[in-house]
């Protein structure tokens, strides 16, 4: 805990080392007397330590992030310009996300890390003048054995429904993952999607003009989230308990406001700019809005409205209270923006002006306390490339014969496989969620992607976020194209066209050559894939140092995407639909098990080669996939992902139709039934329809047909190998995971 206070002298913290508490090293503090041509005091200390950490600057990361390809047609607007990018989507209309981690919040206060992960996305989007829409999040526990894991699970889950629920912004769609890797470091990453009018894009700067004004809107700030950027920097130990107050407190009815002045605010000749205070609070938003702008910024810290007594500049500036923003506004119209927000009932306050000498001073009881050049904060913060060593795992791995699970009861196997948390129903996550407020969801949670229309016109929104971090493992470049084709493919199972992707970097500590070569790794892959599929990274968020007690997560590099649906006529169910329809597996099916659902049921742990992918074969699958959905001939798509063509199978038929399947596979059966290889949909179609569609799409095998039956029947030649009750194999999917909940750790 840190002893010094702002009164410590300049000399006695250099002497006592006070900056490593705040995460600095010591070659960062040489750096900072440099650039000072002094010792810097206390608050300034603070102020460079939570700019030059890892969650703020991606000192580590900003390498690596070069390598993504952030341009295309569709993209308005791309990473580095605001909190989020925005993709056109006709009409003059254009949709802004972004996700964004609350990793190391949530592992030691979930309830209230998760909530305010999700408002601070919130944030971000309607900061850039977008209408939050929808919202998603990418979870990660440990198994689901413990008390500890539990109870993350419970309260995390608790933590977006209560927040989202409030804000009325519905939770529309998302993953939950669970292995051992994230016992100690659970991973919540939120996304959020936002509607806007492009002529009305805002952006978080402040313009040349020297006097503008700088206000602040929203909740009172505290002393809750102090120093949080630096905590989410650093390895979760048996120490990060003690640091609940790094933890910010949200409350959503206060963001409904905040929501609906600043859409409102938007549209004032007397805005300039807008900016959230997510991590680093003030210090963040007030130093980027003016290092980006190419101006310097001036505030009194006694203007700041407090809602506690006493707190000093220290606190002010590093507070990470919640539903807080930072405005620029023209000089002399302040009032404009004052009436506007206390229509809401919301204080507006001017706290700081612009100006020319690009220095970043804060007043405090009538004495400059901070005088730091705001370059060096923002845009010129230090970057670092670390050592990249391949590890040794990686490399007994790859030379490992490949994995052939034995397999004697199939019908027993896709049981279990059913009732594996990865796999099993979400539904006990997802029916705490509103999903339905501003009634314009089409398809919620639980669907390949969650489709909201676009109110007045004929088209939608599809949305999704996938990481099989399992592959990444096994193979970070490999694994890191299959993030991005698994997103794309469940985009466009939807009748969607994939536009662009937003990414959460999630990895270990970048000071291991092995962790850093990981992310290398991932960064490829990721970039290759997005290359080769048109889906650009216009936004993104890195989160390192997830690891607990020297144990790292698996590597996890989420990718939220977003598409189009050009006509609502193209929008696909995943289920199945009608009786008599035929069903087709497209894509090739090869013995690929390592990283596998079936692996971890057997061996509990992950070993071998991920399976492999060609692009080139993704690519043309989704194109002809998307095109004969347009074409009218596909009643439903399903991409196989974990658990392969089995649970594929039984997926489609879990909408309490009273549907089966007569199915028939050829080979061996545990490769056709549980194999994951890679570039695959399960489809099914008229069967008039039956030649136009096997002309549009190549690589398409006849599998069966979708019967009145309830019964799922699947024939290996002429031996029956699967005869079981379709509601049976529900029961067991939807039950799993409540009672996991329920048995006793």
């Amino acid at each position: 805990m840190l002893q010094a206070s702002e009164v410590t002298p300049p000399e006695q913290i250099e002497q006592d080392k006070v900056y490593q508490e705040m995460g600095l090293t010591d070659k960062e503090y040489d750096m900072i007397k440099t650039i000072m041509g002094r010792r810097p005091n206390f608050t300034e200390i603070g102020i460079f330590s939570v700019m030059w950490s890892e969650h703020c600057s991606y000192k580590t990361s900003k390498p690596l992030l070069s390598k993504f390809p952030t341009e295309g047609p569709q993209v308005v607007q791309g990473p580095g310009e605001g909190a989020g990018g925005v993709v056109d989507i006709g009409d003059g209309q254009g949709v802004v996300f972004k996700v964004e981690s609350h990793n190391h919040p949530s592992a030691v206060e979930p309830y209230q890390g998760a909530a305010t992960g999700v408002g601070g996305i919130i944030r971000d989007v309607f900061s850039m003048g977008a209408r939050p829409i929808a919202s998603l999040n990418s979870l990660r526990f440990g198994n689901l054995i413990t008390g500890r894991v539990k109870y993350l699970f419970d309260e995390v889950v608790h933590g977006i429904a209560g927040y989202g629920n409030c804000v009325g912004v519905p939770t529309v769609g998302g993953e939950v993952q669970f292995d051992d890797c994230y016992q100690g470091n659970p991973l919540v990453n939120a996304m959020c999607v936002g509607l806007i009018d492009t002529k009305d894009i805002q952006k978080g700067i402040a313009p040349p003009g020297a006097g503008n004004t700088i206000m602040y809107v929203g909740s009172k700030t505290g002393r809750d989230g102090i120093h949080g950027a630096t905590f989410a920097s650093e390895d979760l130990s048996e120490d990060s308990e003690s640091k609940r107050s790094n933890v910010q407190v949200g409350d959503p009815f206060m963001e409904k406001l905040l929501i609906e002045a600043c859409l409102e605010v938007i549209h004032s000749d007397a805005l300039i700019g807008i900016q959230d205070m997510g991590a680093a609070g003030l210090t963040s938003s007030a130093s980027e809005m003016a290092s980006k702008a190419g101006m310097g910024m001036e505030m009194n810290l006694d203007l700041i409205p407090q809602r506690e007594a006493n707190m000093t500049a220290y606190e002010m500036m590093l507070s990470e209270s919640q539903e807080r923003m930072l405005l620029c506004v023209k000089k002399g119209e302040e009032q404009e923006i004052i009436d506007i927000f206390k229509k809401y009932n919301l204080e507006a306050v001017a706290v700081g002006h612009v100006t020319e000498d690009k220095m970043f001073r804060l007043v405090h009881k009538g004495e400059v306390v901070t005088d730091i050049p705001v370059d060096n904060l923002a845009e010129d913060a230090p970057i670092f490339h670390k050592e990249s060593k391949v590890p040794d795992y990686y490399q007994e791995y790859q030379t490992m014969p490949a994995y052939r699970p034995d397999i004697t009861n199939h019908t027993e196997t896709l049981k279990q496989l059913l009732q594996q948390p990865t796999i099993a129903s979400k539904e006990y996550v997802y029916d705490q969620y509103d999903s339905m407020v501003q009634a314009n969801t089409v398809f919620s949670p639980g669907s390949d992607a969650a489709v909201v229309r676009v109110r007045g016109y004929d088209k939608a929104i599809a949305m999704t976020i996938d990481c099989n971090s399992r592959y990444i493992y096994l193979d970070p470049e490999v694994g890191g194209k299959i993030a991005v084709a698994e997103a794309a493919r469940n985009i466009v199972a939807s009748g969607a066209k994939p536009l662009a992707l937003t990414d959460g970097l999630n990895f270990g500590n970048p000071d291991k050559p092995e962790n850093f070569w990981q992310m290398e790794k991932s960064v490829d892959g990721m970039s290759a894939a997005s290359l080769r599929l048109n889906t650009p990274v216009i936004s993104g968020n890195v989160s390192l140092y997830n690891e607990s007690n020297g144990q790292a997560i698996f590597p996890t590099p989420v990718v939220g995407m977003v598409g189009l649906h050009e006509s609502l006529k193209h929008i696909t169910p995943s289920h199945f639909q009608n009786e008599g329809d035929l069903v087709y597996l497209i894509g090739e099916t090869n013995a690929e098990f390592g990283g596998s659902e079936l692996q971890n049921l057997l061996e509990g742990k992950y070993f071998g080669k991920a399976p492999a992918i060609d692009l080139d074969v993704e690519a043309k699958h989704q194109e002809q996939l998307l095109t004969a959905i347009r074409s009218g001939l596909v009643r439903s798509a399903h991409d196989l992902s974990e658990g392969g063509l089995g649970v594929a199978l039984a997926e489609s038929l879990f909408n309490g139709k009273g549907f089966g399947a007569d199915i028939q596979v050829e080979g061996d059966l545990t490769t056709a039934l549980f194999s994951e290889s890679q570039s695959r949909f399960l489809v099914s179609i008229r069967e008039a329809d039956r030649d136009k569609f096997e002309a549009q799409v190549e690589d398409v095998t006849l599998l069966g047909t979708v019967t009145a039956s309830n019964y799922l029947n699947v024939r290996n030649g002429e031996k029956e190998v699967i005869t079981e009750n379709v509601e049976t194999l529900q029961q067991l999917w939807k039950g799993a995971i409540p009672c996991l909940l329920k048995s006793k750790a």
